[in-house]
């Protein structure tokens, strides 16, 4: 069973409980190529967590992609966070909210800031974020370098 209270503004990582947060994390082969773009989801003043899983599908707790590597802390001053929550459903969530005093979210500037206010969870988080990028990026200069030599 889903304990859905107490605690209602601690992060508490191990238990992926990101209460008034917006949550990351990346999405094979997608990421590895591009680690600024990955999954969303917006957390419930409770921490729980709620992303858009697919067609008619919105889960609780159990991200399409696994757990958050990244949060993004929100101002509690700024919002109502009880409601439903990938990019574009945080972004209808925040607008519908008027969060920050706008109604222009979408995913371009939600993406960049994830990516500018965004804090990962662990180190291996942030290895499982950027390492397959990283990696994928040091192959193709080292083939275009090898190309060049010949």
């Amino acid at each position: 069973m889903i304990n859905y209270h107490g605690g209602f503004e601690k992060i508490d990582r191990k238990n992926s409980r990101y209460p008034y947060c917006v949550v990351w994390t990346p999405i094979p082969i997608l990421s590895w190529l591009l680690p600024f773009i990955g999954h969303m989801g917006i957390c419930t003043s409770a921490g729980v967590i709620r992303d858009f899983a697919g067609s008619y599908l919105v889960s609780e707790d159990n991200m399409a992609f696994g757990r958050p590597t990244k949060y993004w802390k929100l101002d509690v001053d700024k919002h109502n966070l009880c409601c439903d929550n990938c990019h574009s459903h945080v972004a209808l969530a925040l607008n519908l909210m008027r969060y920050d005093n706008r109604t222009s979210w979408n995913m371009v500037n939600l993406c960049l800031r994830s990516l500018i206010h965004g804090k990962h969870v662990s180190c291996v988080s942030f290895l499982k974020t950027w390492l397959p990028f990283l990696m994928l990026t040091g192959a193709l200069v080292t083939f275009i370098l090898t190309l060049n030599l010949h």
